[in-house]
């Protein structure tokens, strides 16, 4: 029932944040998802209406962090990379590990992956954070452990393989 009186005003909400009207319909979708894998731990203190319309711009707020950033290291990369076959495989790994490292921080818990973007991203200190999100530094201190404690299980099979081929390639 809340999915279907809520999704499409969700909808129009994020597009209004995002350029591509696709990205908004699955980052709702995907918010939905979140809420009903949580719904025993997630506690609203205000209106449900105020809870969702906050979560969707949350996570539009993060979605545009994350495509800055992106756009950021690709431009940094075309302008240190030199051409030629070295660079081309150089780029398919750095390509292969932003994907990983994405899908990874898609299996953090939202207000983990919120706060590992906040400092690692953005670059913001502990006590920022904690200012920012309303949360004392100790839980912050919590989120980047967990956080980094999943990154860490998730890519590491990842990272054996990219120092074997990095060792191949010199």
């Amino acid at each position: 029932m809340i999915f279907r009186n809520w999704y499409n005003p969700l909808c129009n909400f994020a597009a209004s944040f995002l350029s591509d009207r696709d990205e908004a319909e699955e980052l709702v979708q995907n918010s939905f998802v979140n809420f009903w894998e949580k719904r025993s731990e997630i506690i609203i203190e205000t209106s449900l209406k105020s809870y969702l319309y906050r979560s969707i711009r949350n996570a539009c707020f993060n979605a545009l962090k994350h495509e800055k950033v992106k756009r950021e290291h690709a431009r940094y990369a075309a302008a240190t990379t030199p051409v030629g076959f070295d660079s081309v495989k150089s780029n398919i790994i750095s390509a292969e590990l932003t994907d990983r490292i994405d899908a990874a921080m898609q299996k953090l818990p939202q207000q983990c992956q919120l706060v590992f973007r906040l400092s690692r991203h953005e670059e913001l200190k502990y006590s920022e954070i904690a200012t920012e999100l309303g949360i004392s530094i100790k839980t912050v201190e919590n989120h980047m452990g967990k956080a980094l404690r999943i990154m860490r299980e998730e890519l590491k099979d990842y990272l054996i393989i990219l120092i074997l081929i990095l060792t191949s390639i010199d």
